[in-house]
């Protein structure tokens, strides 16, 4: 399915017109929007996703920064050093030779400079203290003028063109950008340290050339092209994330020697020129390795100039008639793409044309059936004669009948500027008029209709930037309709019908057929109803993996039979017949015990595991393969709906419904019954049954009152629409509506492997007991890079090696970490005792594929929390509390969160003195959260109405350990550390939320979410099973109750291959007990809630930091 403008985050496309007015226009908008400050006239802009940098008309530059919910934010530091006086004690009256007196408390040495303690000590000479502050930029969604150098040596004259890029030669500093300019006299000069902290620069530094420059092109990645006066290209070679300047020019000769190249723009794999004679060229074979490309394709059109952004799209305005032009069909496979397109879109400064037209449509009004010529009165149709019409001066003009008859109007032919005509004619380049006509549009026109004024039809743009503008390859955007929404045959050729006629006409059809309905089935009401009982079934070839000797696949038939009972109810078995010593034998599975339909996708099979509850228990599942990944689509969607069908299970989930997700991105989801949860007579967690959602995230979060949000491998957020299916889920198995295109993307990660060897230093060749020399994380596989392939078929690479300089530990400038031996603790610096090294690689593939989540822009997260409610609260209360950690560790509060809009308005930044990995919010405002550090913090005076807080409570870790991820229920806190024990915080009361002491609780656990009743879900790490072994298995606690808030012992569920869980949105209660009696006896005895649904829907607010 295409993917909608809508359903994609918005970002948007700059342009400059000949007034020197600077507009955007978004990917899910269709009008063009006025910058703010239109004082200022700017001649030129160059666009990145977190910025755009100008040059006005004053010769100035400027920047302008997008706003944002998350502040930026500078942190600068400065150390006070004093040294010991035998007089007066520590002072700042320090020695001749020492550090300056200013370079969390004091820290001692010995002497300037060595290592430092935090305990005093006899031989403490000196001492420091750091203080710390943050500076915030706050020129944000306006224009701000970046200052001139204080030396008029340096910056002689002024800037003539700009072009930012280079966000994407590395992921690490996040958010730093390359700035390059051209100056009148022809100098290049480069924006020292832009970056996301500082966004504006530091300084300019001066960047020799062989030649005199005209104008410059970054592309995202490390291309860099200029343009000579000459005519010839000069290309930067050297490029990387330890010189962004680069080291060396190469010299490109345009395509032909008459006419030397006046602008080229460059991308991540292409660049494209336009020439003197205002011919469009593409080049051939750029990338990293090569970025001089090969040779030189010429394209047919002529452009003033041209722009490539982001998944090289391109555009360019036209030399004849100054309008805008995208690039249509410009893929991976394709980058020099197969048309141009004239993009539509009105501007909110135009004058009568666009307003004139949304004001008849949105007034219901229809034009006649004659075309009239400029100057001709118009006549109203019978439903304007009732209403006041528009006004007459803003009446939309189009060619007069004598020029050209309605009925070639409608018959008017594609015009495609790609073709080359043979003779050109006085009017203007058409751009697919069929798709992008509008009434206004006239100089489109094929000759013979009559041209009006071109002041009016459309703008006259000067420059245009696509850096910051995303469009997907498949992507239908809205700049090529008209804003009507109405066809251009619709618009030349108007209907004569009126609304109210058309209303009475509907009302009449329908009357008449529900007549005729009850008169056919009126004669038929002395029969009985029938009943029907048929068996349907299909066959295929699959393969299956033996479960005996010699464990390997077999090429097996299966059968699917699904026969309907007598009341209805559709039932299906599945037959397995494969051969063994020429003996034919079968195996079959009953649909309704099936628990789980699992894909497991590889390298070289399209398989998926079949699992029951006694499959569960012995960690072995029916893994069955098809040849082709649609035959596997196939039989999954066919059997989940055979299941589905068998349980009863149809539709979307329940708000109280269980969500998990897999190690490859699987979302899976599972209905709770009344018994999950009960106390006594507890329905085993391996019976559940889950059916799996479309889409592909790493994390999910849940809330009964219906609110879900995910986040991809990317750290994309994205938020639960309402429908289920998806991916490889049509047909009856997916629902009609919310269904939308999502793509994720992933880093593939191997390591290169070196040992030092006295005579040639580090080399690749080890021991023979040392690890491959390119390998895994482990050291236990083999990856070359040759030999690493995506995760599964799915996936598809989009980008190639390069280093990873943000690996733990630290690196040198080449990437490299040092340590004596495989394996031991990696550092990013050389020493006497490293007999080993190591490097990380890393390579990005992209999965495309289908679900009902839409993406929530523009903040990364890494981890997200939303508040667990019970039953009770639901339609009640306030908004619903959801917080997140972001990628770079900021804490946010997102507001306006609700079922009505569950992607909620904003985002609130609440502030840290460092980094946090994971945050949750439990039952009545409760906001824990974890550093990573490895600290855990609370969150104080947290309320409806103060939905942020105050201040953060340091809470001591557990003795020697680091923790990483935190879960709040309704009144329990359990927190997870970084070798895999599971802690419970006790003493937590009302009065003291905070708690006394840490108790471990289990280890063997990878992830920990508590529900809305206080229930514990975990995923094991490893857990036994009777035939072998799983990794990542749902797991329970159970004997959870008030009395024994840690519970008792585990309950097994599916498994392996689970990464995350969560039972957040888990509030189905059983039938109260006596021995719930008894605990709410105690609760009351204690001072908290007897019930959940007492606090958990409208929590009040007390003096006390939060209410409990």
């Amino acid at each position: 399915m295409e993917r909608s403008a809508a359903a994609m985050p918005s970002s948007e496309l700059w342009a400059v017109d000949l007034f020197g007015r600077v507009f955007t226009l978004s990917t899910a908008g269709r009008h063009w929007e006025l910058c703010r400050d239109a004082q200022l006239e700017f001649k030129r802009v160059s666009a990145a996703a977190p910025c755009c940098w100008g040059i006005a008309c004053d010769n100035q530059v400027y920047v302008h920064v997008g706003a944002s919910d998350v502040p930026i934010r500078c942190r600068e530091e400065a150390y006070e050093n004093q040294r010991w006086n035998p007089v007066g004690g520590f002072c700042e009256t320090l020695l001749p030779s020492d550090r300056w007196p200013w370079s969390d408390g004091w820290t001692y040495a010995i002497d300037f400079p060595a290592t430092y303690t935090r305990d005093k000590k006899w031989n403490s000479c000196v001492r420091r203290r750091r203080w710390t502050r943050y500076r915030r930029y706050k020129s944000r969604d306006t224009w701000a003028k970046i200052p001139s150098e204080d030396d008029p040596q340096r910056l002689p004259d002024p800037f003539s063109d700009i072009s930012v890029g280079g966000w994407e030669i590395t992921d690490e500093p996040v958010g730093r950008l390359s700035v390059w300019a051209v100056s009148l006299q022809g100098k290049v000069w480069y924006r020292e340290d832009v970056s996301h902290p500082n966004p504006e620069g530091s300084s300019w530094s001066l960047v020799d050339t062989p030649g005199e420059a005209v104008q410059i092109s970054c592309g995202p990645h490390d291309l860099l092209w200029v343009s000579l006066w000459e005519g010839q290209a000069l290309v930067r070679e050297g490029i990387n994330r330890n010189n962004p300047k680069g080291s060396s020019w190469s010299v490109v000769e345009p395509p032909t020697s008459e006419n030397g190249i006046l602008h080229v723009s460059a991308g991540v794999g292409v660049v494209w020129a336009v020439t003197k004679d205002r011919k469009v060229w593409f080049r051939r074979g750029v990338n990293s390795h090569n970025p001089c490309g090969t040779s030189w394709i010429e394209m047919v059109g002529e452009m003033m100039m041209v722009n490539v952004g982001l998944n090289d799209q391109v555009w360019g305005i036209g030399w004849a008639d100054r309008a805008l032009y995208f690039r249509h069909g410009v893929t991976q496979s394709e980058l020099s793409g197969k048309t141009w397109k004239a993009i539509v879109a009105g501007r909110e400064c135009d004058g009568s044309h666009s307003g004139s037209l949304s004001s008849l449509l949105s007034a219901g009004c229809f034009f006649g059936d004659e075309v009239r010529g400029g100057g001709e009165s118009r006549v109203p149709s019978d439903s304007e004669a009732k209403r006041p019409g528009p006004d007459p001066e803003h009446d939309v003009e189009v060619a007069s009948p004598a020029s050209a008859p309605a009925s070639a109007l409608a018959e008017l032919p594609w015009t495609n500027i790609d073709l080359k005509e043979p003779k050109k004619g006085p009017s203007h380049a058409a751009a697919d008029f069929p798709e992008a006509t509008n009434l206004s549009s006239l100089p489109l026109l094929p000759l013979g209709l009559e041209e009006p004024d071109s002041a009016n039809c459309h703008a006259l743009w000067a420059w245009v930037s696509g850096g910051g503008c995303a469009v997907e390859a498949h992507t239908t955007l809205k700049w090529f309709t008209v804003h009507s929404g109405l066809s251009a045959s619709m618009q030349m050729l108007s209907l004569s019908i009126t609304p109210a006629q058309t209303a009475a006409w509907r009302k009449q059809i329908f009357q008449q057929l529900t007549e005729r309905t009850k008169r056919e089935l009126e004669n038929f009401r002395h029969y009985e109803q029938a009943v029907e009982q048929s068996v349907w079934v299909k066959t295929g070839a699959l393969q299956w993996w033996c479960d005996w000797k010699p464990h390997k696949w077999v090429d097996v038939r299966v059968a699917l039979e699904q026969f309907t009972g007598h009341d209805g109810v559709r039932d299906s078995i599945l037959f397995i017949y494969y051969v063994v010593h020429e003996e034919k034998k079968y195996i079959h599975v009953f649909l309704n015990e099936v628990t789980a339909l699992v894909p497991v996708l590889s390298e070289a099979k399209h398989s998926f595991a079949v699992y029951t509850p006694e499959r569960t228990r012995q960690r072995w599942p029916v893994r069955l393969a098809a040849a082709t990944e649609q035959d596997m689509s196939d039989w999954l969607a066919l059997l989940d709906l055979s299941c589905c069908e068998s349980r009863r299970v149809h539709g979307r989930p329940s708000p109280q419904a269980i969500w998990s997700v897999t190690c490859k991105g699987d979302i899976f989801v599972s209905e709770p019954s009344p018994d999950l949860e009960a106390p006594e007579h507890w329905l085993p967690c391996d019976q559940m049954f889950w059916r799996q959602m479309g889409g592909h995230l790493r994390v999910v979060e849940a809330n009964s009152r219906g609110v879900v949000w995910g986040i991809g491998y990317d750290h994309t957020a994205w938020v639960y629409t309402g429908g289920y299916g998806g991916g490889c889920f049509q047909g009856l198995a997916s629902s009609t509506s919310n269904i939308y295109t999502q793509s994720d993307v992933k880093c593939v990660y191997i390591y290169e492997n070196q040992r030092w060897n006295p005579v040639t230093g580090y080399t690749s060749r080890g021991l023979p007991t040392d690890r491959y020399m390119w390998s895994d994380a482990t050291g236990l596989q083999e990856c070359t890079k040759a030999s690493t392939k995506p995760p599964s078929l799915q996936w598809a690479w989009v980008s190639d090696w390069f280093v990873d300089f943000s690996v733990p530990g630290g690196t040198d400038q080449e990437g490299w970490q040092y340590a004596s031996d495989f394996p031991a603790l990696y550092h990013g610096h050389k020493t006497m005792k490293d007999f080993v090294r190591r490097r990380c690689w890393t390579r990005k593939c992209k999965l495309v594929t289908s679900g009902p989540w839409l993406e929530v822009a523009p903040i990364a997260l890494g981890d997200v929390s939303i508040i667990p409610e019970s039953p009770g609260a639901h339609g009640s209360g306030p908004g619903i509390a959801l917080w997140a950690v972001s990628d770079k560790g900021d804490v946010l509060c997102r507001l306006g969160v609700s079922e009505l809009n569950p992607a909620g308005s904003s985002w609130l930044h609440v502030g840290t003195d460092q980094p946090f990995a994971s945050v949750s919010v439990g039952g009545c405002y409760q906001v824990w959260a974890v550093a990573r550090d490895g600290s855990a913090f609370y969150r104080g005076s947290v309320s409806p109405s103060k939905p942020a807080g105050d201040c953060w409570y340091l809470i001591p870790s557990p003795p020697k350990q680091r923790l990483k991820q935190v879960s709040v229920g309704h009144t329990a806190v359990f927190a997870l550390d970084e070798n895999g024990n599971l802690w419970y915080r006790q003493g937590v009361t009302p009065s003291y939320p905070q708690g006394t002491s840490w108790e471990h609780v289990s280890n063997n656990v990878r992830h920990v979410s508590v529900g809305p009743l206080d229930q514990v879900w975990v995923i094991a790490n490893k857990v036994q099973g009777s035939h072998s072994l799983s990794r990542g298995t749902v797991c329970r606690r159970t004997g959870v109750q008030p009395l024994e808030p840690k519970g008792q012992g585990w309950d097994y569920g599916i498994g392996g291959g689970w990464d995350h869980l969560s039972v957040r949105a888990s509030a189905t209660r059983a039938p109260r007990s006596s021995s719930q009696e008894t605990a709410g006896k105690w609760r009351r005895e204690q001072g908290l809630p007897s019930e959940p649904s007492e606090v958990a829907g409208a929590p009040q607010e007390t003096p006390n930091p939060v209410c409990c």
